[in-house]
């Protein structure tokens, strides 16, 4: 048996869920690259939250917790996939003899150009373009200072514009992940 207390908790978590939830996926599709991922990120992510949910509930910007909940779930899967393939190169480069260069170059789209970039670059050039977050915001969600955010996107910015070998206007970078990133349209 619930009380009212617990209920009510539940009923303010179920708002949240519905608010946020399409956000969360995008954002981890974004600083993933991988749409398949994105759901189950943001799923752990809220799930971690309901664990924390008085505190979650009790902080300032509670949505700012939680988009900093899914950018260290997102970090923590692109290190293993990194480890991952690491070790599969290390694996076949051991049982045979490279004879081609797999990497290809190609046309660098604005979502390839973005897993390109190191994940603060990456995360706050989407958080301030993908999500249209404010400098401040966008620090509370990764929890690191407002001259760093700036200085982040400034130099993702910069790289995103070395990688497509064009002028990456932010109005460019923000209409390509509003496409690639949610096909239904922006949710906020």
């Amino acid at each position: 048996m619930g009380t009212v207390v617990d209920d009510a908790a539940s009923v303010e978590f179920h708002a949240f869920f519905e608010r946020h939830y399409a956000e969360l996926s995008r954002l981890a599709h974004l600083l993933t690259g991988e749409a398949d991922a994105a759901d189950d990120l943001a799923a752990d992510a809220l799930l971690a939250l309901w664990h924390r949910w008085d505190r979650v509930r009790a902080a300032d910007h509670p949505a700012a917790y939680a988009r900093g909940v899914v950018a260290n779930l997102a970090r923590t899967r692109i290190r293993s996939a990194v480890r991952e393939r690491r070790r599969v190169a290390l694996f076949w480069s051991q049982r045979e003899e490279k004879t081609e260069n797999p990497d290809v170059a190609g046309v660098v789209d604005v979502q390839e150009a973005l897993r390109r970039l190191p994940f603060r670059k990456r995360a706050c050039v989407v958080l301030r373009h993908a999500f249209d977050l404010s400098e401040k915001d966008t620090a509370l969600t990764l929890g690191v200072s407002v001259g760093t955010v700036k200085s982040q996107t400034s130099k993702g910015m910069a790289e995103l514009q070395r990688l497509l070998g064009t002028p990456a206007a932010p109005q460019r970078v923000h209409a390509a992940m509003v496409r690639t990133g949610d096909a239904g349209g922006r949710t906020r």
